[in-house]
């Protein structure tokens, strides 16, 4: 059961190309966004669409495989964890990110 208390699966499409971020160690990660749409009537009987984006890393071979076939517009399928972490910006105020720490990815 502990493999099941954090984990996200999601399908959707790129935002914008991957960021890739190389270390000197050679090591690399590829950040991205994914857009998931519900589609639903509202009370007036309207369609109206929610997208939600959600922020993905990618770390080592996973991160290689973003940069080489990931582009904006792709659809993809995610499975990972959610991770939640804080930093301070350029004007020191605390600000919150929550990502999506990506350990499996499908091309669709």
């Amino acid at each position: 059961m502990n493999k099941l208390s954090n984990k996200v699966q999601l399908i959707g499409h790129l935002g914008q190309d991957p960021e890739i971020v190389k270390f000197d160690d050679g090591n690399q990660l590829a950040k991205f966004n994914v857009a998931t749409n519900e589609v639903y009537k509202n009370a007036q009987g309207e369609k109206v669409t929610d997208t939600q984006w959600h922020n993905v890393v990618m770390r080592g071979r996973l991160s290689e495989i973003a940069e080489e076939f990931l582009s904006k517009g792709k659809q993809v399928a995610v499975e990972g964890k959610l991770v939640h972490r804080s930093y301070e910006n350029k004007e020191n105020e605390k600000r919150f990110v929550t990502e999506i720490h990506a350990y499996e990815i499908k091309l669709l």
